[in-house]
């Protein structure tokens, strides 16, 4: 497989609000190993290798254990996250899988005993950002180099 376009020379602009979109992401509520968290699992749902590549290379560099990174596909079934790591990823995916789920009271509820109001629009954003991320990788079939 190979690239389609480099949609970054194809149209700056869009990638400039992209990336401040990113950054504002960087700046919000959400601590930093819990935003890899709900990266990669994102960008595991959306098929993007590029995404789940970059950020599980980032979240290894600062420190997440290689357990843990294996784990994020399975991580219903895996002891290694705990109650607020859980609910992010539970409201990640029904965030991604928007169509399918229409994001469920369950999870909604299970969010809410988590994170503040503030937070909960922190983490939607984040998971709106790799969600769109994801799109333009898979889209244009960016992927990961060595």
């Amino acid at each position: 497989m190979s690239p389609r376009l480099d949609y970054y020379n194809a149209s700056p602009k869009a990638m400039k609000a992209m990336l401040a979109m990113e950054a504002l992401t960087r700046d919000l509520s959400i601590e930093a190993p819990l935003l890899q968290l709900i990266r990669i699992r994102a960008s595991q749902l959306n098929g993007c290798a590029f995404c789940t590549d970059m950020h599980s290379v980032d979240a290894r560099r600062a420190g997440e254990s290689e357990r843990r990174l294996y784990a994020i596909a399975v991580w219903r079934d895996s002891g290694f996250f705990n109650p607020r790591e859980r609910a992010a990823l539970a409201w990640a995916e029904a965030v991604t899988l928007l169509a399918e789920s229409h994001v469920p009271d369950d999870v909604y509820q299970l969010a809410k005993a988590q994170f503040s109001e503030a937070e909960l629009v922190d983490l939607t954003m984040a998971v709106t950002t790799i969600n769109s991320w994801n799109r333009l990788a898979v889209s244009f079939r960016q992927i990961p180099s060595d």
